[in-house]
């Protein structure tokens, strides 16, 4: 099953998602080549800043994909104000459909 999780980065945070994007990543490719993840991207300021994160996971339960979320070096960091996970249903131009 796929989730979505839709994080909010802490107002003025910018130098912790800059400081820790390089493990960020690092977790990311490692879901990646697990096969976990399905897709991520930093959401934008109204100036074109990163101000949250959607990360698309694909796990057997929202506790899981909650695991995922928690694990990130982002939310250990303490970047995110929120992280809300929601069931998907990729319905168009998914790849594997």
């Amino acid at each position: 099953m796929l989730f979505a999780l839709l994080c909010k980065d802490k107002p003025g945070h910018l130098n912790t998602r800059m400081e820790t994007r390089a493990a960020h990543l690092e977790y990311l490719n490692k879901l990646n080549a697990e096969g976990a993840l399905t897709m991520a991207g930093p959401f934008l300021d109204g100036e074109g800043k990163p101000c949250g994160s959607l990360v698309m996971v694909k796990a057997d339960t929202a506790e899981a994909a909650k695991a995922f979320a928690d694990a990130d070096p982002y939310a250990k960091a303490g970047l995110f104000e929120s992280v809300e996970i929601k069931p998907f249903n990729w319905v168009f131009n998914n790849p594997e459909a």
